[in-house]
């Protein structure tokens, strides 16, 4: 589709905070091959801060799910809901690109009304009655960023780029420089712990996270500081008792655009596969990104196969988990995540 005629671009990605990191590629490729069309993006309500740091972005519509999912309950949630869909079949948009490829997002690009709706050939949920245009994926066709920009092609961008940048604002860089210097980092150079993950199979163990704070200490003079959810702080509080340098703890303590900054001016970030390291990764950070049995050719650091404490890390496939107990995050060991920042201190020597 010709660049001239496209107005109004919707790129369906509710969730999660990691996934919609990976999915931004995607929007500066539109960017470039639509420069004059109004993109918006539908995402769920606690991601939103992390789409507001794209330039490259117009309008975020809303999806508040926990609401929304109560519709039934009473004649306020069916108005809410319905509301909703009007919302999303008034822009009268010209191509819907459904990246998370579920039966519910691809019923939200349906609703729209748009004659031109794009997934991937083969999503989930029986994703792809919805769309009119599905994607076939190639075989070496693995990474998520990769896949998305199947798609993005598909509806149009022939120059895809893999280039974007996320703008700190004034007032997150005033949050973050009060934040660093409450707690006593201001002007020091940190390392950045991203020590939880939504599932237990992620979680680097504490006891090698402890160990490494002090490698890190004693080798780089790094000051070492945590990140996360409220949520995360028994196992930090164990990694603190583990280790003998001091860890400054700030999960529950930054919002998303916050984080984004504190990940910015990291000197390193070691992190589980989870959204805040994918954010990290997202500001272009000196990053080491360890995997268990998720494969990290899908959503590891992309292109950057130096960024990644694995076992066989690149020689799984095509598979999203491995069921091979050799592919445990226990199985990656500390010296292994230290030659990982080692080189990467070196890179940027």
């Amino acid at each position: 589709m010709s660049s001239d005629k496209t107005q109004k671009i919707l790129v369906i990605k509710p969730s999660a905070l990691g996934d919609i990191a990976l999915a931004m590629p995607a929007l500066a490729s539109l960017r470039k091959n639509f420069p004059d069309a109004e993109i918006s993006w539908l995402v769920r309500k606690e991601f939103a801060p992390l789409l507001e740091m794209a330039d490259e972005l117009d309008n975020i519509i809303l999806f508040d799910r926990k609401r929304l999912g109560k519709w039934y309950l009473s004649p306020k949630g069916f108005a809410d809901l319905f509301r909703f869909f009007r919302t999303l079949a008034s822009p009268k948009f010209d191509i819907v690109i459904d990246l998370q490829g579920l039966f519910r997002t691809a019923l939200f690009g349906w609703i729209t009304g748009c004659k031109k709706r794009y997934g991937m050939k083969g999503a989930r949920e029986f994703a792809g009655l919805f769309y009119n245009h599905k994607v076939e994926r190639d075989s070496d066709c693995v990474h998520l960023v990769d896949l998305n920009s199947k798609i993005i092609a598909a509806a149009g961008a022939d120059d895809i780029v893999f280039d974007h940048e996320l703008t700190i604002d004034s007032e997150t860089r005033s949050s973050y420089e009060g934040l660093i210097n409450e707690c006593g980092c201001g002007g020091k150079k940190y390392a950045v712990l991203v020590t939880g993950a939504a599932h237990a199979n992620k979680c680097w163990p504490v006891e090698k996270f402890g160990k490494l704070a002090d490698r890190l200490s004693e080798q780089f003079g790094l000051t070492v500081i945590t990140v996360g959810t409220a949520m995360d702080k028994p196992a930090i509080e164990k990694i603190k008792g583990l280790a003998k340098t001091e860890i400054i703890d700030l999960a529950g303590k930054t919002s998303i655009k916050v984080l984004a900054a504190v990940m910015r001016e990291a000197s390193v970030i070691v992190t589980n596969d989870t959204g805040p390291g994918h954010i990290g990764e997202a500001v272009s950070a000196p990053i080491v990104m360890i995997f268990g049995p998720t494969n990290p050719s899908r959503v590891g650091p992309y292109k950057k196969r130096q960024c990644v404490a694995a076992v066989d890390a690149f020689t799984r496939g095509e598979k999203i988990e491995s069921t091979n107990p050799e592919h445990s995050i226990e199985k990656v060991s500390v010296d292994r995540v230290f030659e990982k920042v080692a080189a990467l201190f070196d890179e940027n020597k």
